[in-house]
């Protein structure tokens, strides 16, 4: 696993053994930071279910401001301390749930360019609706109070979680990688 672009380029990031974290593929990061081009430069990126921290190293190595990173896990988090310390990166970790970290952001008044979201898929949900993390992370009511006008959430989910999109989000792009679904969010 590596960095796909910026100044730290094919540098790699430590993944835990084991299927407990599936960082996004080389590949399917690749096309979603070419689709953003130079506009991920000087924003303020929250990245949840961070893992080992690749999307916001990613970001980071493309000209990003600022990276703060939440993961449940502490042992996963160590792994995302350990990576942005070898690249000299500076992330700010919150080390808890996704969903109490929006909702303390959000009364401390927190706000961000980019969101990216990259949570453990959801199962096939044909003819009911999805309680993915995907869905969940849509139907937060303190998400949208996050992202600042004109800002990007970026939410990955299965091609079989047929996630829906509620107001006030509004769908700017979908990319899809095989079974993964890139899904580009504005208010």
């Amino acid at each position: 696993m590596r960095i796909t672009g910026g100044q730290w380029r094919s540098r790699p990031i430590a993944v835990p053994p084991g299927l407990e974290v599936r960082p996004m593929p080389e590949k399917v990061r690749q096309a979603l930071f070419n689709s953003l081009g130079s506009w991920v430069a000087d924003q303020r990126v929250l990245e949840l279910f961070a893992g080992t921290g690749c999307l916001s190293l990613e970001c980071l190595s493309r000209g990003a401001a600022s990276a703060v990173c939440v993961e449940l896990s502490a042992r996963h988090a160590k792994f995302l301390e350990r990576n942005a310390a070898a690249l000299g990166a500076h992330v700010e970790l919150h080390v808890q749930d996704a969903l109490a970290a929006i909702e303390a952001m959000a009364r401390a008044s927190r706000s961000f360019d980019f969101i990216v979201a990259d949570p453990p898929y959801g199962e096939k949900n044909i003819g009911r609706r999805s309680r993915s993390w995907a869905q969940q992370l849509l139907d937060a009511p303190a998400l949208p109070s996050l992202l600042v006008s004109g800002g990007r959430l970026m939410l990955g989910h299965a091609k079989r979680d047929q996630v829906e999109v509620p107001g006030p989000w509004r769908e700017v792009k979908v990319l899809k990688h095989g079974d993964t679904w890139l899904r580009l969010l504005g208010l």
